[in-house]
């Protein structure tokens, strides 16, 4: 039986994860600023479910949810950073308030929590941080900059955290979702540009009517998901990072393929820029 600690497990992909992790028989430590929330969502598990209160851009509110399950459980074996949402608008239509409060949460948050955990799976000598990136991690969009940001900032420390935690034991793994059928693009998870600027604002308009024509479309499956996340926790040898759904997969081979182009056909300044032999 493995012990979980989810982030933002009231709702969308951290409660079907912690659902999952529960369905498996293990025991889930599932967060959210209303735990009440997936005490309903997840109501039937007994003491395997620990509701926990916890705003992740909170600092003392990390360390006493981490305190809590620990004294719950005895011990955390996979850490689900979760907890997020997104800032979309151009990068001059997103107020510096905005941008500081997407990064507060999608990754000051994650690293907060992840701060207060790492020293009990170096303790165990074992343990598993899986991190919820975005296909937007690997392939920015129009329209995304800042979210793109704070997820290309979480697939860059969670590939070195991979290197710098193997030597005890512990594994790493940012997960690249796709689009997934949640509420993640209703009105109350995602957040739009904060500055009105007539240069962009039919470009805003487009996307907002893409985001709303695609809304509880998506062809990702959030228990689905779940089961995934738990396979990948039960891995030896996980991935670094999991590209997770059809589109997901598409866009990392694409920007395999655009990379190794773009390299190939600059390659004769790259290589003019060394010391002569």
């Amino acid at each position: 039986m493995k012990t979980w600690f989810i982030t933002g497990a009231s709702r969308g992909l951290g409660l079907e994860i912690a659902r999952a992790a529960l369905g498996n028989g293990d025991q889930v430590a599932a967060t959210a600023r209303n735990p009440a929330q997936v005490a309903e969502a997840l109501d039937g598990y007994g003491e395997r479910l620990f509701p926990v209160r916890l705003d992740v851009t909170d600092i003392a509110a990390v360390q006493a949810a981490v305190s809590e399950a620990v004294e719950r459980f005895g011990r955390i074996d996979v850490l689900v950073n979760n907890a997020g949402y997104g800032q979309l608008g151009a990068f001059e239509e997103t107020s510096d308030e905005a941008i500081r409060r997407q990064f507060a949460t999608n990754v000051f948050g994650v690293f907060s929590v992840t701060r207060q955990i790492l020293p009990i799976m170096r303790g165990q000598r074992s343990g598993h941080v899986i991190t919820i990136s975005s296909m937007a991690g690997l392939v920015a969009f129009d329209g995304s900059s800042i979210y793109s940001a704070t997820k290309f900032a979480l697939e860059g420390w969670s590939e070195s955290l991979h290197l710098e935690l193997q030597r005890f034991g512990i594994k790493a793994t940012v997960v690249e979702p796709g689009y997934f059928r949640t509420d993640f693009l209703d009105p109350r998870s995602v957040r739009h540009g904060d500055i009105v600027i007539d240069d962009y604002e039919s470009a805003a308009a487009l996307k907002k009517q893409s985001i709303s024509e695609r809304n509880h479309r998506q062809a990702g499956d959030p228990a689905k998901l779940g089961d995934a996340i738990v396979a990948l926790a039960a891995t030896e040898v996980p991935p670094v990072r999991f590209a997770a759904g059809t589109d997901a997969y598409a866009a990392v081979n694409k920007k395999a393929d655009s990379l190794r182009a773009e390299a190939d056909l600059w390659r004769f300044l790259s290589v003019s820029t060394d010391f002569e032999a």
